[in-house]
């Protein structure tokens, strides 16, 4: 389908709305205006499996699934009747609900190296929940973070070292530390200018690059070594690189670890989950240490979501959801790198990743990476009816899914190559779309109906 990209009068005018009232347009940065083409829907109303249809009626095949939320497809029937059903009962009571039991019991089911679990409602809680807890454990204040995986949270530990660290004091920057993935020797750096200083180390288990040479084993025992927290951030790999979440997959055991995005297919469900020996801190029994007011949510434990996680969780375990996210996706990529290849741009346009979780880099013609010339490739594949900010597949993506999109690619590619010729300004409509993270808004770049 070719999308006609002047249908977007709907989407205009909400977008005009939403920057008087909301900041940033809407509330999530990764979806925000200046990170799509201004050729794009500003709004998107409805989702079924792995479309997506915006405000103005125009259809997609989608490859954000809502920032990788979406692992089991939009309105995966299972999840939506056991979240209607359990919401007929009401959400939210004076008192724990059964299936907060219930829930706790199917996660820890799946997560072989957890024995309690705390649930909340977004990532960034539930990371900020295993730092508390590790500086409570350690009695010490600095954090380490792989300063190559580019987010753990909005809360000042972390978000304070990014480029919009305004409003952060610096005594609590300077408390957070980075290394870089697979670089043994940088992590060994940071023990070393902060002897016995350090209580956790935080990573994603992996992201583009797989571990080389038992990184992650290493910098486990690296971490008991100096007393330190190891604590492994699963929000995207948790339901995708293996039902037991990549430590699964790399057989290596966190002290602590995180879960979210996909966990409910959706709805709003995180979780904190470790060895007893970190989590009791946060519980009734212990009288050894002080108590840790870990997460306590009104909205955290709501038992529509709760019921979706379990309908979710139950569909990964009985189903080969994992299986289907690995074999569809390498049919993108596939694809994808033959078109890539038939237009002779592979110095230009790569995929990389695993084919569970792909993602995409565009360059220009110096070789250089390029915000220009990918608000470019978005821009024409949202002409052609595709939405993919990154190369999120899920269980609803068929083969026929696939072949569009790579003809899709294949129409956008033809542009990018003549766009590489003539100029990007030339074929790329209003300016190029930004990096969430920057200090400053440039006045060309403030949003304007």
């Amino acid at each position: 389908m070719n999308l006609n990209p002047s249908l977007f009068e709907n989407s205009r005018r909400l977008q005009k709305r939403a920057h008087e009232i909301i900041p940033g347009g809407s509330h999530t940065y990764a979806k925000g205006d200046d990170q799509y083409p201004v050729l794009a829907p500003g709004f998107i109303a409805r989702g079924l499996g792995c479309h997506a249809w915006d405000v103005d009626g125009n259809a997609y095949i989608e490859y954000g699934m809502g920032n990788r939320a979406v692992g089991l497809g939009h309105a995966f029937p299972p999840v939506v009747q056991a979240a209607m059903a359990e919401l007929g009962h009401g959400c939210s009571f004076t008192r724990p609900s059964p299936i907060e039991v219930a829930c706790a019991e199917e996660f820890l089911s799946l997560i072989d190296s957890a024995e309690m679990v705390k649930f909340c409602k977004n990532g960034s809680d539930a990371t900020s929940g295993a730092v508390k807890l590790a500086r409570a454990y350690t009695g010490r204040d600095k954090i380490a973070y792989c300063a190559d995986h580019p987010f753990f949270s909005v809360d000042d530990w972390f978000i304070g070292t990014t480029a919009m660290g305004a409003g952060v004091p610096q005594a609590v920057k300077d408390l957070t530390l980075t290394f870089h993935y697979n670089d043994l020797v940088s992590v060994e750096a940071v023990f070393a200018q902060n002897p016995g200083q350090i209580a956790a180390v935080i990573l994603e288990p992996a992201r583009a690059d797989e571990p080389k040479d038992d990184f992650l084993h290493k910098v486990r025992q690296l971490c008991h070594a100096e007393g330190t927290l190891f604590i492994l951030d699963e929000m995207i790999t948790g339901c995708r690189w293996h039902k037991g979440g990549a430590q699964k997959l790399y057989d290596v055991v966190p002290d602590l670890s995180t879960f979210g995005k996909a966990l409910a297919n959706g709805f709003s469900v995180s979780a904190l989950a470790g060895k007893r020996e970190f989590m009791r801190l946060g519980s009734l029994e212990h009288t050894d240490r002080p108590r840790v007011f870990l997460l306590s949510t009104t909205h955290g434990a709501e038992t529509h979501a709760l019921a979706a996680a379990i309908a979710t969780m139950r569909t990964y375990r009985e189903e080969p959801v994992i299986e289907h996210l690995y074999a569809i996706g390498a049919k993108l990529k596939t694809g994808m790198d033959e078109a890539i290849a038939h237009h002779g741009l592979q110095d230009y346009v790569a995929t990389m990743g695993r084919t569970c979780c792909l993602l995409f880099s565009t360059r220009d013609g110096q070789g250089h990476s390029s915000q220009a010339f990918r608000t470019l490739f978005l821009q024409e594949t949202i002409r052609r009816g595709v939405i993919m900010p990154s190369l999120v597949v899920s269980y609803a993506h068929s083969e026929d899914d696939i072949a569009r999109t790579v003809a899709a690619v294949d129409g956008a590619l033809e542009v990018y190559g003549r766009a590489l010729q003539d100029g990007v300004e030339r074929y790329l409509v209003g300016r190029p779309s930004q990096l969430v993270q920057r200090s400053y808004n440039r006045p060309e770049e403030v949003f304007t109906a």
